[in-house]
């Protein structure tokens, strides 16, 4: 491609979009400017242009200007110089194109008079991805005004790094030793990786990779490399695959707001258009999808086991006994009952999917350990509420008739409390151990953050008396909180306090909700009704998660 306004007639001939962009209208070189008003960088390989000293920049322009006749000047047009938005999104597609191969990005930075980066930090990034190491480090120095001093200093030491650990995989050690005690020592910068990196005259290039915590010599380290020498402004260098993620954020963005969207998190953007806004479909709604009948006296709590085999469901007040059903084959795997004085109304499991604890408002407080329900554990005289089993596997919240959440140790009995102005009805805790939610006499719903103590939200809608209702979080990053109330089931959002969702069926008040820990999209609802039921999406029943159920829908008792 020639320099702007050298063989002008050999242009016309071989870029004829280029020309009919600029309406035909010539260009000149003494001016150094395109006919469009901005101004030539490609004759210097500067990308800096000047116009009475007013303008500098990645794209730079000014109005064209000239002393011929007057019918000369009317056929110049005047072009609206760009805003700096527009000339981000130039150099936002420039480097997307350019990181596709496409030659194009000449023809659109030569058009729009913009510059895609310095011309020092593009032969920077070339030289660094060619591994010459000596060339990037001069390229380095001429960028050295641009920076802040300590980034320089951090750029060339990350540099040498990687030209020292090449060396090293290459077998260059009198090289490597040279780079380490003449190059790297001198800087006097973070001596702590100097020291480590003095350890590592390996026999064997992977002893190397290991112990450097470092990919190996070719493209993928060099990338890598580039990213961790983002300390240029971007008017000289653009970040990498800057548009990418940009885009990346916005699908991010568009799945947080979403109410609905309860799929696993995919940072790959191939799997999502970027034509249209994302919005989950009504088929991600939760709907009945299996009745389970045959309680009774009703059923008061459900806890899934964590791996989503099992699930056990309690009894009213005066039920002593647990019913352990395997949901993937609809079996009673066990009946189980410590004493027929008890009162078990709460269960949970511990995270080993083998172990859980259960007790009621009777005093009773039992650790179980196996499936059994063999006693492995008890602690007298606590009228529990509601069970929780911490991710560290020795701690137990509990809420009792003191209007508290406590943590009982069974290693070394020690407690916390969280204390609420209302009874407690229930609660449940997020996987990450952060957050409770609380089910409180009179008030309704409430989230709680456990590390801070402090009170989070409440939610509306939900009607809560005197009676228990449990609560639980659900979906694939517990965006979504569920709760039973009178006869219906009731879902929020978790950063909302009005619900997204209420789910009809039940003739009675719904005790407890239970999101299935394995699969995000079914939940289980338990109600003085006597029923058990299933909800999930509607093409859930298609798929082959829904074979377990198949088999399932009778829980005679």
């Amino acid at each position: 491609m020639q320099s702007n306004g050298a063989g002008q007639g050999q242009e016309s001939s071989e870029l004829p979009c280029l020309n009919s962009a600029q309406n035909g209208e010539s260009s000149s070189s003494a001016g150094g400017t395109h006919s469009n008003g901005l101004l030539s960088n490609a004759d210097n390989g500067n990308g800096v242009g000047t116009s009475n000293g007013s303008s500098v920049g990645p794209c730079s322009g000014t109005s064209a200007t000239s002393t011929a006749s007057g019918s000369e000047v009317g056929s110049l047009k005047k072009k609206k110089r760009l805003s700096q938005t527009e000339e981000d999104v130039i150099r936002l597609i420039g480097q997307h194109l350019h990181g596709l191969g496409l030659q194009t990005v000449d023809l659109l930075m030569q058009e729009s008079g913009c510059r895609l980066e310095h011309p020092s930090a593009s032969k920077f990034r070339n030289h660094v991805m060619e591994g010459e190491w000596d060339k990037a480090e001069n390229d380095l120095n001429e960028l050295r005004a641009l920076m802040h001093s300590p980034n320089a200093i951090r750029m060339k030491f990350l540099l040498l790094q990687q030209k020292y650990l090449e060396y090293l995989e290459d077998g260059k050690v009198l090289e490597a030793l040279q780079v380490l005690r003449g190059e790297l020592t001198p800087l006097k910068y973070n001596t702590d990786r100097i020291h480590v990196l003095s350890y590592l005259m390996c026999s064997h290039a992977d002893d190397l990779r290991a112990k450097a915590e470092w990919e190996g010599k070719g493209t993928a380290s060099r990338s890598r490399l580039l990213d961790k020498l983002q300390y240029l402004p971007p008017s000289v260098m653009l970040p990498p695959r800057r548009l990418h993620t940009l885009l990346r954020q916005a699908v991010e963005l568009q799945r947080d707001r979403c109410l609905y969207h309860n799929t696993k998190l995919d940072n790959n953007l191939d799997s999502v258009s970027l034509l249209l806004d994302h919005v989950c479909s009504e088929s991600h709604q939760l709907k009945l999808l299996r009745t389970l009948e045959g309680h009774a006296y009703g059923v008061s709590y459900l806890a899934w086991s964590p791996d989503d085999t099992y699930l056990i469901a309690c009894g009213p007040d005066d039920c002593s006994e647990l019913w352990l059903w395997n949901v993937q084959t609809g079996e009673l795997r066990t009946k189980m009952s410590q004493s027929h004085e008890d009162s078990l109304t709460s269960v949970a499991w511990n995270p080993d999917g083998k172990r859980f604890v259960t007790g009621g408002q009777r005093g009773q407080f039992y650790q179980c350990q196996d499936l059994d329900g063999n006693l492995l554990d008890s602690w007298e005289g606590v009228r529990v509420q509601c069970l929780w089993c911490l991710s560290d596997g020795k701690t137990v919240l509990a809420s009792d008739t003191h209007q508290r959440i406590r943590g009982y140790n069974f290693e070394d009995l020690t407690d916390r409390n969280v204390q609420e102005d209302h009874p407690i009805m229930s609660f449940t805790v997020s996987k990450n151990g952060r957050l409770a939610l609380l089910n409180v006499a009179t008030q309704g719903v409430h989230l709680w953050d456990l590390q801070d103590r402090v009170l989070v939200r409440k939610y509306q809608g939900v009607t809560q008396g005197f009676y228990t209702i449990h609560s639980c979080f659900g979906g694939h990053n517990e965006d979504f909180i569920a709760s039973g109330s009178e006869h219906k089931v009731y879902i929020w959002h978790r950063r909302g306090e009005l619900p997204i969702a209420e789910l009809t069926g039940h003739t009675r008040t719904v005790n407890c909700v239970s999101w299935n820990p394995a699969i995000p999209g079914l939940m289980a609802s338990a109600s003085d009704d006597g029923t058990v039921r299933i909800w999930g999406p509607a093409p859930f029943l298609d798929t082959q998660e829904a074979d377990g159920l198949n088999n399932s829908s009778n829980m005679d008792s």
